[in-house]
């Protein structure tokens, strides 16, 4: 069975978390090679899943034989579009829209996992948001509105699902972290702050849960035509940074989820306390 479920979150800025449909050229979503079915039996949450690099996720995660929890904030949309790219790969899927910087909101989601499939193997935390403001600008409210989606969630989403991941002795956490903290870009001290935040959290956690048998990994990617960047960057920045990278090419979200799926397979059981930096060789500077 296939279910829905909302708890809906206010929301602070317009435009935030930014649609897939704002996308020029659009996504090709078009499988480019056949599942081998390295996530077959496994159960996965994706947080922001309803476009970019966590849509880009979920349907990899779907035809590599998962059953795909699809969390999402207000883009009810895209969101049905990631369900039906999804289920076209044959997985089952969940679906789930709430603000996952709110603890109760976070348990639901758990909850609904556990109430459709039992278990939770695999968690993606994806979720966040991109307002470009210079700190002159800044106010309170919305330095923490930036930290509670991109920092706050992963806490409150680990939180909830390590009582199931423990006593299976096998987990995968990946968070999706940035780049932009090794970059000096005006207007993003707060979004830089939550995703280094992120980077620490990563390495502090592998450590606290490794006797589990459970990996926490962290990627960075370079700035991508997502509709999360893009509501902090335009394209003319986009390719002055794919200028910088070494591969010299604009990151798309299906450049990154190789590297989510393989830390999220059996393969990567070596792994962990890692940030990888998915960037095309910016970062070798």
């Amino acid at each position: 069975m296939n279910h829905t479920a909302t708890i809906r979150p206010p929301i602070h800025e317009d435009g935030l978390p930014g649609s897939e449909a704002t996308l020029a050229p659009q996504p090709d979503w078009q499988p480019r090679y056949p599942g081998s079915g390295r996530l077959k039996g496994k159960i996965a949450l994706i947080t922001g899943a309803d476009s970019g690099i966590g849509r880009a996720t979920a349907v990899l995660f779907a035809r590599e034989g998962a059953k795909v929890a699809i969390a999402y904030l207000c883009e009810d949309e895209d969101a049905a579009k990631t369900r039906e790219l999804c289920e076209a790969e044959g997985a089952q899927t969940v679906i789930f829209s709430g603000d996952l910087g709110d603890p109760e909101v976070a348990h639901a989601l758990v909850d609904l996992v556990i109430c459709e499939w039992g278990q939770l193997d695999i968690l993606v935390n994806n979720a966040g948001i991109f307002p470009n403001l210079k700190f002159d600008d800044m106010s309170f409210e919305q330095w923490r509105q930036v930290l509670a989606v991109n920092l706050d969630s992963l806490f409150l989403m680990t939180k909830a699902i390590l009582p199931l991941m423990k006593p299976q002795g096998w987990g995968r956490i990946v968070n999706i972290v940035s780049g932009s903290p090794w970059l000096s870009i005006t207007g993003i001290t707060h979004y830089a702050s939550s995703k280094m935040g992120g980077v620490g959290f990563t390495r502090g956690l592998a450590n606290d849960v490794a006797e589990y048998g459970i990996t926490v990994n962290a990627i960075a990617p370079t700035a991508s035509r997502t509709p999360g960047a893009l509501l902090g960057i335009n394209e003319e920045i986009l390719g002055m940074v794919a200028q910088a990278q070494a591969i010299k090419k604009i990151g798309e979200a299906e450049d990154i989820v190789g590297t989510v799926l393989f830390l999220t397979s059996d393969d990567s059981y070596f792994v962990t306390a890692q940030t990888i930096m998915a960037d095309g060789g910016l970062n070798r500077l």
